[in-house]
C-alpha cells in the first residue's frame, strides 16, 4: 500500500499568520495599558490647578474645560510635564499606527524614546514650552505639525512625558490622512514615507499572493490582516471608539492599497520652497569650484602613531555617507598596525564634509539613529559600576547629549557635562541632557577644567580627531587623581573589515581620521599614567556590519536626488532613488538577520567591530 503524500507546509502563510497574530495581541495589550482620563477631575484632587499648563490642539479640535482640568490633574498627580491626549474617536488606522510605535508600559521611562502621540492635543507646562522655544499663542497647528511638536517636547521632558485617552475629546471630524498629508505626518514622526509605503505595498502583495496560492493558511493570514482593526479596537471594553470602525475594517485592503500608492507618489515632493535649498546648493557649488583636492593636506610618509615609514594602502573609498565628491585613502602602518587617513582632510575639508551631517539637513536623521542606541549607552555607563560612584562626568564629543541622557538611568546622582565642537551641545544643555555644555576643542579647555572631573568619556570620538594623542593628554589633565577615562573605538582589526571591504561602516570616510588597535591605545594610556582596569570587545560590538553595508551600497547606487551638493533633482533621479529603495528592502531584511547572528557570535567570542577601555588615572 502506497503511503499518502506528505502535505507541504505553507511556511510563508504560517509565518505571516504568526506575525500578524502576535502583532494583534501586542496592540490590544498596549491599548489596555494607556490610561483613561476621568470625564471630570477626581474629588480627591480638589480644585485642579490649570495655572502653568497650556493645551495645544490641532485645528478643528475643541476640548471642553472638564477635559483640560482632568488632564492637568492627571499630569500633576503622575509627575508629568507633557501629556499627549488621544481622542476617544481616534480613527482606526491612526490608532493602530500609534500602537505599533509606542509601548505605553515603557514609554515614559525610556529617556531616548521618540515623542509619540495622536496629533490632536498635547498638554505641556509653560516651563517646558519656554525651554523648547514653542510659542503656545501661535497659529493652531495641523496634525503633522503637532506630531512634530510632541517629538520635540519629549526631548525636553525625557522621563516626564506620557499618553492618556481623553473620553471627552473628539478629533473634530478629521479622518485618516492620505497622500501628501500622510507623508507629512510620517516625516513629522521621523519616519521615511517612501520606504514605509514600499513596505506596505510589498506586504499587501505578499498577503494577496499567499491567499491565492497557499490555501486556507494563506486565506487565514489575509483574513487576520483584514479583521485586525476590529480585533484590536472593537468590543465594549475598548477605551477607544473609532468612528466607522466596521466600515474601516471592511474596506481595509482597498484603503491600505490606495494609501500606500498615494503616499509613495507624495514621498519626496515636499522639498522646501523658501529658497534654503537653492542657497545651500549655491554655497556648495562655490566651495566645489576649485575641486576637492583643496580639502586634502599633503600626504605624509610616516605613521603618526609610531613614526614608521612602512605604510600600505588599507582601503580607498568615496564618501558613502552623504555622496559628496571626493575619494579617500586609509593607510596602515606595518609596524604598529595603526590605520589613518592619508592624505588627511584639512580643517576646511572637515568643515565641508561634516556640514549637513550632524546638523542642518542631516541633523534629524542622525538624531534618530543616536536615539536608537539606548542599550549601547547603558552598556557604556554600566562598565564603571564595579569601579566608582562618580559625582562628576564629562562626555567629550557628546553631540546632542544622547549618552548623558541615557546614562542618568544608571547614574541618577551624577552631574553630566558635555563638550563638542557643534552647536548640538547647546541644545543638549537646553534639553537638560547635560548640566553644562562646552563648545569648542577639548585641548583648548584642558587647563580651564584641570582636575575637575571624576570621569571623562570619549565614545566614538578619538577616531574623528586630528591629533588623538593630544586628546589623551587633555583627558589626563582634566581628570582628578584616581579618576577614570572611558573610551570606545572601532576596531580596525575586526574580521568584518576584511570581509566587507570598502562597505565596512566603521571606515566612516571621510570623517574617521584614525583607527587604533587596542594594543596601541593601552600603550598610549600607560605612557600618560593610566592603568587599564577593564576592556570589552564583544559587548562593545555595534550590530550594523551588514545593515551598514547595504545602506552604503544603496547610497552609492542612488544618492539623495535633493542633496544640495549634487547636480539637482530630476524625474529620472527620483525614479532611480525610489527603485533602489524598493529593491533594497529585502536586502535590509536579510542584513538585519545576518547582523543578529553576527552580534550573537561577537558577544560569545568577545570579538566585534569595536572595543571599550576603562583606565584609571594613577595617583602621583
Amino acid at each position: 500500500m502506497t503511503p499518502p503524500p506528505l502535505t507541504r507546509v505553507p511556511w510563508t502563510s504560517v509565518l505571516l499568520l504568526a506575525a500578524l497574530g502576535a502583532g494583534t495581541v501586542r496592540a490590544r495589550r498596549r491599548l489596555r495599558a494607556i490610561p483613561v482620563l476621568p470625564l471630570t477631575p477626581p474629588p480627591a484632587a480638589g480644585v485642579p490647578r490649570a495655572a502653568g499648563w497650556r493645551l495645544l490642539t490641532a485645528r478643528g479640535v475643541e476640548p471642553d474645560a472638564a477635559t483640560f482640568l482632568a488632564a492637568c490633574a492627571y499630569a500633576e498627580g503622575e509627575g508629568l510635564r507633557v501629556l499627549d491626549l488621544l481622542p476617544a474617536d481616534l480613527p482606526a488606522e491612526r490608532a493602530l499606527g500609534l500602537l505599533r510605535l509606542v509601548d505605553p508600559a515603557r514609554y515614559r521611562q525610556d529617556r531616548l524614546a521618540a515623542g509619540r502621540g495622536a496629533g490632536f492635543a498635547v498638554l505641556a507646562t509653560e516651563e517646558v514650552l519656554a525651554r523648547a522655544g514653542v510659542d503656545p499663542g501661535g497659529p493652531r497647528p495641523d496634525p503633522a505639525e503637532l506630531l512634530a511638536l510632541t517629538r520635540r517636547l519629549k526631548e525636553y521632558a525625557a522621563d516626564t512625558t506620557g499618553l492618556a485617552i481623553a473620553p471627552g475629546l473628539s478629533c473634530g471630524g478629521v479622518g485618516e490622512p492620505e497622500g501628501p498629508a500622510r507623508a507629512a505626518e510620517l516625516r513629522a514622526q521621523g519616519l521615511p514615507p517612501g520606504a514605509l509605503a514600499a513596505a506596505q505595498l510589498g506586504g499587501l502583495a505578499l498577503l494577496a499572493g499567499v491567499a491565492v496560492r497557499q490555501g486556507r493558511w494563506g486565506v487565514a493570514a489575509a483574513g487576520l490582516y483584514w479583521l485586525q482593526p476590529s480585533l484590536v479596537l472593537g468590543g465594549r471594553r475598548s477605551p477607544l471608539r473609532p468612528a466607522g470602525l466596521g466600515r474601516a475594517t471592511a474596506a481595509r485592503p482597498v484603503r491600505s492599497l490606495g494609501a500606500g500608492l498615494r503616499t509613495a507618489a507624495a514621498a519626496g515632493r515636499d522639498t522646501p520652497s523658501d529658497g534654503t535649498v537653492e542657497a545651500a546648493r549655491a554655497a556648495y557649488q562655490e566651495d566645489l569650484a576649485a575641486g576637492v583636492d583643496q580639502f586634502l593636506e599633503p600626504r605624509r610618509a610616516d605613521c603618526p602613531w609610531c613614526g614608521s615609514d612602512r605604510l600600505t594602502v588599507r582601503v580607498r573609498v568615496p564618501d558613502l555617507l552623504q555622496g559628496k565628491p571626493g575619494r579617500f585613502t586609509l593607510e596602515r602602518c606595518g609596524e604598529c598596525r595603526h590605520v589613518f587617513q592619508n592624505p588627511r582632510l584639512s580643517p576646511e575639508g572637515l568643515e565641508f564634509y561634516y556640514r549637513d551631517f550632524y546638523d542642518g539637513r542631516g541633523g534629524e536623521g542622525t538624531g534618530i539613529v543616536f536615539g536608537t542606541q539606548g542599550a549601547a549607552y547603558r552598556g557604556r555607563a554600566e562598565m564603571l559600576l564595579p569601579h566608582a560612584d562618580p559625582a562628576s562626568w564629562l562626555d567629550v564629543g557628546t553631540g546632542h547629549g544622547h549618552f548623558c541622557n541615557a546614562a542618568r538611568e544608571v547614574w541618577p546622582r551624577t552631574r553630566f557635562d558635555g563638550l563638542d565642537m557643534g552647536d548640538g551641545v547647546r541644545e543638549a544643555e537646553r534639553r537638560g541632557w547635560v548640566e553644562t555644555g562646552y563648545l569648542g576643542q577639548f585641548p583648548e579647555f584642558a587647563s580651564k577644567l584641570a582636575g575637575q572631573y571624576e570621569v571623562v568619556s570619549m565614545y566614538h570620538y578619538l577616531e574623528h580627531t586630528r591629533e588623538p594623542l593630544a586628546e589623551l593628554d587633555a583627558a589626563a589633565t582634566v581628570l582628578a587623581p584616581g579618576g577614570f577615562l572611558a573610551i570606545e573605538l572601532p576596531d580596525p582589526q575586526s574580521r568584518m573589515a576584511r570581509l566587507i571591504g570598502p562597505l565596512w561602516l566603521p571606515w566612516f570616510q571621510p570623517q574617521h581620521q584614525h583607527l587604533m588597535p587596542a594594543a596601541n591605545l593601552r600603550e598610549a594610556l600607560a605612557d600618560r599614567g593610566f592603568t587599564v582596569v577593564a576592556e570589552e570587545h564583544g559587548p562593545a560590538h555595534q550590530g550594523n556590519d551588514f545593515f551598514g553595508a547595504v545602506a552604503l551600497a544603496a547610497t552609492r547606487l542612488s544618492p539623495d536626488p535633493d542633496r544640495p551638493w549634487g547636480p539637482g533633482p530630476t524625474p529620472r533621479a527620483r525614479l532611480l532613488a525610489h527603485a533602489v529603495r524598493v529593491v533594497a528592502l529585502p536586502c535590509f531584511a536579510a542584513a538585519v538577520a545576518l547582523d543578529t547572528v553576527r552580534t550573537a557570535a561577537a558577544r560569545r567570542t568577545d570579538g566585534g567591530n569595536a572595543y571599550r577601555m576603562l583606565a584609571r588615572k594613577d595617583t602621583p
